[in-house]
């Protein structure tokens, strides 16, 4: 453990991983081949307040630090990263609310998940991912209303969330600058949730289409000033792909810690083959690369936690921490040989699930433009 954690964080850690261990990881391997998580096993984690954690005190959450809450999700995604992120979510959701919306805006998001809700954050179309300046979802201005139309994809807890932050053209000739965000009730008429997506990973959290057929919202649903959706979007995936990054080194400790457990028990040559220098090396650098990720995660959280928008740090640390995964359960999956390969040993959903972290929140290679961007107007 290379964090030094206050007495606080580990009772949370702690309690978490205890029920996470005995309410979660039963039912993981049934849940990840059906591709679905039920719904009724999210109930532990809305018992434990996990849906709260980063929700403001005023506003009835809990009001944790990131950096407390990003250890608490680094632990569950130890049991399922996909189980993890279908909370987080919804503060991907709520940090939009935060940034740009009124404390009228913030209790009403507050009190639809208080009771064991999600939300989801509607962003990403069929033609829009790595450019959401070429979304085509419109929102027309109808007397004190908005009339949305449009359809989203790739919306993580789409068929889960009670409520939504979504991403509209206002003024579709102003591109970028013509996006606008608002709050939508996800059972308002019109909107439809198409099918769960058959995911490679990550097979317990939802994933769907969203289309927006004439769905009516009041213009006091809109979060910010009009045309200010792309800046706020783009302001909440700093501190969102920094965040998600935690879920990953969850997966790469979880990786590194099956993977000794094997070396020790399986025998080549007769001997353990932990004793073997290659495989050494290979849990060396898996070591080196998780607690290295975990403290470059922790730094960025403290940096959220003191009010900075973490453009070129979040872009870092998520490009950095889903690489280094890649690696490190790709090792694990050749440590355990073909039983590395086989669905009975529990590397190879690792190695499933941690892929999508080089691509959601922003694709890496659009990562590194960010960061080189970024830099380009540091070194003047």
């Amino acid at each position: 453990m290379s964090l030094l954690y206050t007495e606080e964080q580990k009772a949370l850690i702690a309690m978490v991983r205890e029920m996470a261990e005995n309410e979660i990881k039963p039912y993981v391997q049934e849940a990840d081949e059906k591709g679905e998580c039920p719904r009724e096993l999210f109930d532990w984690g809305f018992r434990m307040g996990l849906h709260m954690l980063e929700i403001p005190e005023e506003y009835g959450g809990t009001g944790l630090s990131y950096e407390t809450t990003a250890m608490i999700f680094e632990e569950l995604a130890k049991v399922d990263a996909g189980y993890a992120i279908s909370f987080v979510t919804s503060f991907v959701a709520l940090r939009n609310v935060i940034l740009a919306g009124t404390p009228e805006q913030g209790k009403y998001f507050a009190d639809v998940v208080k009771p064991g809700k999600f939300a989801a954050f509607a962003l990403t179309e069929p033609n829009a991912g790595s450019d959401p300046g070429a979304m085509r979802a419109t929102a027309v201005k109808d007397g004190d209303d908005y009339i949305l139309n449009g359809n989203k994809t790739f919306i993580t807890n789409g068929a889960l969330a009670s409520i939504m932050v979504g991403f509209f053209k206002t003024s579709p000739e102003k591109g970028n600058k013509g996006i606008s965000a608002f709050i939508v009730d996800a059972d308002e008429p019109g909107i439809t949730i198409g099918k769960h997506e058959n995911k490679m990973g990550l097979r317990l959290s939802n994933t769907t289409d969203v289309t927006f057929e004439n769905v009516r919202v009041k213009a006091s649903a809109m979060l910010g000033a009009e045309g200010s959706g792309f800046k706020l979007a783009m302001n909440a995936l700093n501190l969102s792909r920094a965040f998600v990054a935690t879920m990953a080194v969850g997966i790469m400790q979880r990786a590194l810690d099956e993977s000794v457990k094997y070396a020790k028990e399986r025998k080549q040559f007769g001997q353990p083959i932990i004793n073997f220098q290659m495989v050494q090396q290979m849990l060396a650098d898996m070591a080196i690369k998780t607690e290295a990720s975990r403290c470059l995660v922790n730094n960025t959280m403290r940096m959220m936690d003191q009010g900075s928008l973490v453009q070129k740090e979040g872009s870092i640390t998520k490009t950095f921490v889903s690489d280094c995964a890649q690696e490190v359960t790709s090792n694990a999956v050749q440590i355990f040989g073909g039983y590395g390969y086989s669905k009975e040993y529990p590397v190879e959903k690792l190695m499933r699930d941690c892929k999508v972290f080089q691509i959601f929140e922003g694709a890496n290679q659009v990562q590194r433009l960010t960061i080189a961007n970024v830099l380009k107007k540091e070194y003047k």
